[in-house]
């Protein structure tokens, strides 16, 4: 069971590293104006979907790539009795791309925000590694990706 008292720090480095390079890549499609509005005065979000549109047609899957497509990250969904965990809904014919930006999201909000509960899902220590070091990986190819240096890796 994962619990704040058996989380060694490996773990705890993971973790942060995950949340560290997330908000990373959000703050780059931000400063590179993937915006869900482009609104003067609306509020600054940060749009995957732009970012997949802009980058589907020519975006290859690295071995990490593949690893987080076939792992499947789930979403957390309300149920008879208790909470379950579902796949995660794909629009038929979507890219390699726009799966992968989908399944990053995923586990970041299953991180913050799921259940923590479950053998098969959050509370498998070695799944929720693979799935946080997959998108770790994943993040800084899509930086590279989208051509986010600095914005990115806070290399300037």
């Amino acid at each position: 069971m994962i619990r704040g008292e058996n989380i060694d720090q490996d773990f705890r480095n993971l973790i942060f590293d995950f949340f560290y390079w997330f908000s990373r890549f959000e703050y780059a499609l931000k400063e590179r104006r993937y915006l869900i509005s482009h609104v003067v005065g609306q509020k600054v979000e940060p749009s995957w979907r732009e970012f997949w549109e802009a980058h589907e047609g020519n975006y290859i899957p690295s071995s990490s790539a593949r690893t987080l497509l076939d792992a499947k990250p789930k979403r957390q969904i309300v149920g008879e009795t208790e909470h379950e965990f579902q796949d995660q809904p794909i629009p038929h014919g979507a890219s390699d791309l726009q799966r992968l930006a989908t399944y990053v999201r995923t586990v970041r909000n299953n991180l913050f925000h799921g259940g923590k509960h479950g053998m098969t899902y959050w509370d498998n220590p070695d799944r929720v590694r693979l799935l946080l070091t997959a998108t770790i990986i994943v993040l800084g190819e899509l930086a590279e990706v989208g051509g986010f240096g600095g914005d990115y890796d806070l290399y300037y």
